[in-house]
C-alpha cells in the first residue's frame, strides 16, 4: 500500500482568484492523463498528481482563507469538479473527498485544533476519510478515547489526516442531540495513529486510495473534533461555510457524475468520426440513430447541470442574505445530485454502447469512465433513498429529515 510522502522542497504557495481556478485545472490536463494509469495501478494518486495539486494551490483552494483557499462560490466549485472528473474519474474522485475534507476540518474545527492541524503546518494539510459515524468516542476528559473501522477512505492512500465519525459515548450510552438524532461527531487523527487495512481492490476508481482503515482506543481532544451536521462556521465568510458539510459533499458527488459522464460523452463524440462499424460502409457519425442518441443525451447532461447549478445557487443566495437554509432548500439540493447521477449514469451507458468494441479496450478513456461510473454512482450519498427523504419534504410528510 502507496502513501503519499511529503516532498523536502517546500510547495509554493500559489494566491488564485476564484475565476481561475477551473482554467488552473485545465491546466493539468496533460499531467493527469498521463498519470492515470499509474494511479490505478497504485491504487491510489500519484506523488507527481498529488504534488501538482499542491503547487498549483488547488489541494488548499476550497480551504477558509485562513487556511489557505480562497473561499470558491458553488458554481466555481462544481465547475472545478466537473473538470476534474472530466480529466480522470479517480482524481475527481480525490477532489470531491479531499477538498471537502480539509474545508470541513478548517471551518468547523475549534481554534486549539485548527492551530495545531493546519497552522503549524503552514496549511500545508491533506485530509481524507469516512464521515459516516462507525466509530464510538467514549467521553474521558479533555476528549474521547476512539475506536471503530471504517471502508472507503477516500483520498487516505496520500492524505496527513483522517477524518473518522465516531459517535460519543457517555456512561456506556449513545449521547443525543435531540428526540430520535444521536450526536454524531468528526475526529481528525494524525496519519501515524491511524491503522489501514487496504481493502482497496474494486472495478473502478482504482486510483483514489480509498482505503479501509481502524482505530484502537486512540485518544483524540475536544479540539481536534466537530459535529458532523454543524452549519456555525469558525472560520471563512462565503456561504458555503455556513450550509454545512451536507450541500458542498452533495454538490461533489453531483459535479464528479456530471464530469465522468461528459469525458464519455465528448469522448465518443470525437471517435465517431473515424468509427466504422463492421460491415457499415458509413462513419459513425453519419449515422441518424447515433445523431439523435447524441442530441437527446447531451441535452439531458446539459439539463442535469443547469439543475444542479440552480439548486445550489439558489440556497447560496438565500445563505448570503442573511436567510435560512431551510429544509425544502437542503431537499432540492440533495434531489439534483440524485437526478444528475442518475442522468450521468445514462448518459455513460449510452456513450459505452455507442462505442461499441472502442469502449472494452483496457485502459481507455471509455473503458475508465465506464468502470468509474459504476462504482462511483454506488455511493449510499446519491441513493433513492435520499430522493425519498426529499420528496417526504416537498409532501409535508415530515417536517425535516436531519440526514440531508
Amino acid at each position: 500500500m502507496n502513501a503519499y510522502v511529503r516532498p523536502v522542497t517546500p510547495v509554493s504557495q500559489v494566491a488564485l482568484a476564484p475565476d481561475h481556478l477551473v482554467g488552473l485545472v485545465r491546466d493539468m490536463r496533460e499531467l493527469v492523463r498521463a498519470e492515470a494509469a499509474e494511479s490505478e495501478r497504485n491504487r491510489t494518486m500519484t506523488a507527481a498528481t498529488v504534488e501538482a495539486m499542491w503547487s498549483t494551490g488547488l489541494m488548499s483552494a476550497f480551504n477558509p482563507t485562513a487556511a489557505g483557499g480562497i473561499e470558491p462560490s458553488f458554481t466555481e466549485m462544481i465547475e472545478t469538479w466537473i473538470e476534474m472528473a472530466w480529466q480522470d474519474g479517480s482524481f475527481g474522485w480525490v477532489g470531491i473527498a479531499n477538498l471537502p475534507s480539509a474545508f470541513a476540518a478548517a471551518t468547523y474545527l475549534p481554534d486549539d485544533g485548527f492551530a495545531e492541524v493546519f497552522t503549524a503546518n503552514n496549511n500545508h494539510v491533506t485530509m481524507g476519510g469516512q464521515f459516516f459515524p462507525n466509530g464510538q468516542g467514549v467521553a474521558v476528559d479533555g476528549g474521547y478515547r476512539l475506536s471503530g473501522s471504517w471502508s472507503f477512505g477516500s483520498g487516505t492512500g496520500h492524505s496527513e489526516y483522517v477524518a473518522a465519525g465516531f459517535l460519543p459515548m457517555v456512561d456506556g450510552e449513545i449521547r443525543w442531540v435531540s428526540e430520535g438524532v444521536p450526536d454524531m461527531q468528526v475526529a481528525v487523527v494524525p496519519r501515524a495513529q491511524v491503522a489501514f487495512q487496504d481493502g482497496w481492490h474494486v472495478q473502478g476508481l482504482k486510483g483514489t486510495g480509498s482505503y479501509d482503515y481502524a482505530l484502537g482506543d486512540v485518544f483524540v481532544p475536544h479540539s481536534r473534533t466537530f459535529a458532523l451536521f454543524t452549519r456555525q462556521a469558525l472560520r471563512g465568510s462565503s456561504p458555503a461555510t455556513r450550509m454545512g458539510m451536507m450541500p458542498v459533499t452533495a454538490a461533489g458527488h453531483a459535479a464528479w457524475a456530471l464530469g465522468v459522464a461528459k469525458s464519455m460523452l465528448d469522448d465518443v463524440a470525437e471517435l465517431a468520426e473515424t468509427k466504422f462499424r463492421m460491415s457499415d460502409m458509413a462513419a459513425l457519425a453519419s449515422r441518424p440513430t447515433f445523431q439523435k442518441g447524441l442530441a437527446h443525451h447531451v441535452a439531458a447532461w446539459r439539463a442535469a447541470r443547469l439543475l444542479v447549478l440552480d439548486a445550489f445557487t439558489t440556497a447560496e443566495a438565500v445563505v448570503a442574505d442573511g436567510g435560512e437554509l431551510t429544509p425544502t432548500l437542503r431537499a432540492d439540493m440533495r434531489v439534483a445530485a440524485v437526478f444528475a447521477t442518475d442522468t450521468a449514469r445514462g448518459c455513460a451507458e449510452w456513450a459505452h454502447l455507442a462505442a461499441g468494441t472502442s469502449a472494452i479496450r483496457e485502459g481507455s478513456r471509455l473503458e475508465r469512465a465506464f468502470r468509474d461510473i459504476y462504482t462511483g454512482t454506488q455511493h449510499a450519498f446519491i441513493s433513492e433513498k435520499v430522493a425519498i427523504d426529499a420528496a417526504q419534504i416537498w409532501l409535508g410528510i415530515v417536517e425535516d429529515q436531519f440526514g440531508l
